[in-house]
């Protein structure tokens, strides 16, 4: 296997990746391509699935250009992808049939606070682990049934296929195949029973969503399909042998396959989860019961908190206001700023996730004054995260009763030394970045490569975790004391 190669196809909310990694857990080549958001009204999210997949397909045929490597020294293919996100599609024709509504959009919230449904809540909680919330997919899927005519009806005659961003992948490569997903996306659907680990009956009635349109779910770690579309460069044949919500594939990537280890993402969204093994444990402080992997890919469970906008804040800036050139540039525009002058930002555009789960937040910069320019305005954007990020871990403390005294990191923002530091800061705990912060990635690849016997599990992942910087606190408890009490005022603007 020494001149073999596991492909990791990485599908976020804002971009597509391809990954080369090779026996030694490193990084052969890599391609990167984003795609269009769409967002015809406020609250609302949409993506184009044929421009993901056609994303998917140039990223993975980039990647393998790039190297040279004959495709098939692939040994396998492992998929993350952005959670929640919907996506209906024609069985027949594999055509989608309307844009996927992404796990941001909030055109449910009149739905989940609606009697009808708010009565089930404890139904809800207790069967899927999850709040009742537009986050996810349940809701969307109803919509969409609600809303197009004749959808339903297209439905309960198996017309139509439902899938969350992984089950349309599988589909697309194995050639119409495979309907199928695993266990950690179907875990965040609103319909997955997280105790039976199956369809919940009982919630699809209550939802009128039929069975008849549902992807078959599998072990994270099984054989999903085989390469069949001759649009990649993959050989025909080549077995997919991972999927994985990015979040679980993030904890996988980061070695916690073990009750009581914690990561946190910093990505478009910001995610902590922490393994607590077989055990199923209910929060009662707003964090989501999920389900995860352990080192083999079968299921276990975890703790959650979820940011829905963190990364998302700076290309926000970037994007919508023209502060930054880049993203990157973020951390160098800040340099010698020694605050942000009172400045907080609280980036509620899709209202707040863990542990508010305010759907009707919005928004807001506050503290303003004649000496504020757009650096304060900046560095009070990526305060934000670490802010956001400070009301998850409180809770998860909390839950588990004690002081949590490291936590893993990952995702493109802990590049920002600056962020990572004012978080080791805000939380008073150590934080570890690893040399590979793609760990959504590392960790679709890793269980692809543990299932095709590309590595050997645990004795053979252990040599790939390689630390590559540590983040000590520095901060005095009064300050830290001082700034989060200013934050959370911010906060108790957004959601008036």
């Amino acid at each position: 296997m020494k001149n073999k190669y596991i492909l990791a196809l990485d599908q976020g909310t804002t971009g597509s990746r391809a990954f080369l990694f090779d026996q030694k857990g490193r990084i052969a080549a890599s391609a990167y391509q984003e795609f269009k958001q769409f967002f015809p009204k406020p609250g609302w999210v949409e993506h184009d699935p044929e421009e993901i997949w056609k994303s998917c397909v140039d990223v993975i045929n980039e990647a393998m250009n790039k190297t040279g490597i004959s495709p098939g020294r692939i040994m396998a293919v492992g998929i993350t992808n952005q959670r929640e996100t919907t996506v209906l599609w024609d069985r027949r024709t594999s055509k989608p049939v309307c844009r996927a509504i992404v796990w941001q959009c909030r055109r449910t919230s009149e739905m989940c606070l609606s009697p009808a449904l708010k009565r089930y809540e404890p139904v809800f909680r207790k069967k899927t682990g999850l709040v009742l919330d537009p986050y996810f997919s349940g809701t969307k899927i109803k919509w969409c049934l609600d809303n197009m005519r004749g959808l339903r009806q297209r439905a309960r005659k198996g017309d139509i296929c439902f899938g969350t961003i992984d089950s349309w992948l599988v589909w697309k490569l194995t050639g119409g195949q495979s309907h199928v997903t695993d266990m950690t996306n179907a875990s965040r659907t609103l319909i997955f029973n997280i105790r039976e680990l199956a369809w919940d009956r009982e919630i699809l009635k209550i939802l009128d969503i039929p069975p008849e349109m549902l992807p078959r779910v599998q072990h994270s770690g099984s054989v999903f399909g085989v390469i069949q579309n001759r649009e990649t460069s993959l050989v025909p044949g080549t077995p997919i042998t991972a999927v994985l919500g990015d979040q679980q594939a993030a904890l996988y990537g980061q070695g916690c396959y073990e009750s009581g280890t914690v990561k946190n993402t910093y990505g478009t969204g910001c995610f902590m989860m922490l393994n607590t093994g077989h055990k199923l444990v209910y929060s009662s402080k707003g964090l989501l019961s999920t389900v995860a992997s352990d080192d083999q890919g079968r299921p276990v469970y975890a703790l959650e908190g979820s940011v829905f906008i963190a990364g998302a804040v700076v290309q926000w800036l970037r994007d919508q206001l023209g502060l930054l050139r880049k993203s990157s540039d973020a951390e160098e525009m800040i340099q010698g700023l020694k605050d942000t002058q009172g400045v907080y930002f609280v980036p509620a555009f899709t209202g707040l996730g863990a542990p508010y789960w305010d759907s009707e937040a919005r928004g807001v910069i506050c503290g303003l004054t004649r000496g504020v320019d757009r650096k304060h305005i900046i560095r009070a954007a990526l305060e934000s995260i670490a802010y956001q990020t400070r009301d998850v871990f409180d809770i998860l403390q909390k839950e588990l009763k004690r002081n949590i005294p490291e936590m893993r990191v990952d995702g493109g923002a802990c590049q920002n030394n600056f962020l990572m530091q004012f978080q080791a800061d805000l939380l008073g705990c150590r934080l570890l970045r690893p040399r590979v912060i793609e760990s959504t990635a590392q960790g679709a690849a890793q269980l692809a490569g543990v299932t095709s016997g590309f590595w050997q599990g645990k004795k053979d992942l252990a040599k790939l975790h390689k630390i590559e910087r540590v983040f000590v606190p520095s901060m005095k408890t009064p300050e830290r004391t001082r700034l989060y009490a200013g934050w959370l005022k911010a906060v108790a603007k957004a959601r008036e």
